[in-house]
């Protein structure tokens, strides 16, 4: 059976006629309990930050997650769906630096870290109550009443299980490589807290020498992310691009002609030949303390 609308009927109002009836009749609960437990499909919310308001993309991924779960349920299985909250991280800090004037990570002891702690505690759960409501007036199926939340024993130590679970089984090693750095908080960033602090800005940029090896001459190299050069294992250069090579101060150098105007007037070219020319021409490691590993460039 259905119920006609009249042709002028308000979307809004018949969304919470159908979010009414779900709640008074519990369907997400027993969308679940319907479900055989032995044939499960378990979700595990990604934790929002609740010191941060809501905004039109956590609806757009919400939904994503909502339909798979959906999907899933109405394939016959038992799918619990747990929601989170995430209570560390840059977010947390940032919001509490700024209400508590804090400058620099030097600043954190003089005011107390205990303090500190306790303040960012405080702050997490700034806009609890809309993330709560978006997400029932969304029709979002998740079980708020038993989230997990980061900052708590149990959550802190299952992380520490599962570490040392992956440990144990030679699945986790030591290794190195480049990450970006919060200058401040002095600790690593993730892509999501990188793009946090997202700005217009001039790009750095250096010229550096790399000297050939077994050889008397240099290449001239530009970068923009100087903070990648000691880990360099390569150049690139275009087979078909004329390139020189000049004395310039004293120093033998090669570049593409293109580029001589950032030497100035005060050079000689002492010969010419294009880019394919150089192939596999070695030179000496930047930063001799950090050698890369030959196997990874071998066919």
């Amino acid at each position: 059976m259905y119920k006609p609308y009249p042709e002028n009927f308000k979307y809004p109002e018949i969304e919470s006629e159908v979010l009414k009836f779900w709640k008074e009749k519990n369907i997400f609960e027993k969308s679940v309990e319907s479900r055989p437990a032995d044939k499960s499909f378990t979700f595990y919310e990604g934790p929002p930050t609740a010191n941060g308001k809501p905004g039109i993309h956590h609806v757009m991924a919400r939904t994503l997650k909502d339909l798979i779960c959906r999907y899933k349920t109405l394939q016959g299985y038992q799918v619990q769906r747990r929601a989170g909250w995430d209570t560390h991280g840059l977010p947390v800090e940032i919001e509490v630096e700024k209400q508590l004037g804090i400058k620099s990570k030097a600043d954190i002891p003089i005011f107390g870290v205990e303090k500190y702690n306790e303040a960012c505690r405080l702050s997490v759960f700034t806009y609890k109550d809309l993330w709560e409501k978006m997400t029932d007036r969304m029709g979002y199926w998740i079980d708020l009443e038993s989230a997990y939340i980061t900052c708590t024993n149990n959550y802190i130590e299952s992380v520490w299980w599962s570490l040392k679970t992956l440990f144990d089984k030679g699945l986790i090693f030591k290794d190195y490589k480049i990450v970006p750095q919060d200058p401040k908080a002095e600790t690593v960033l993730s892509s999501h807290e990188l793009a946090l602090g997202y700005r217009m800005t001039k790009d750095p940029s250096v010229y550096v020498l790399f000297k050939a090896k077994d050889a008397d001459y240099h290449f001239l190299v530009w970068t923009t992310t100087p903070w990648t050069l000691i880990s360099n294992v390569a150049l690139a250069l275009g087979p078909d691009v004329e390139y020189v090579k000049v004395l310039h101060k004293e120093i033998k150098m090669v570049l593409a002609k293109e580029r001589l105007s950032v030497l100035g007037e005060d050079y000689e070219i002492l010969e010419s030949f294009k880019g394919s020319e150089l192939e596999y021409v070695e030179y000496e490691q930047l930063m001799d303390y950090v050698q890369p590993d030959k196997k990874l460039f071998t066919h």
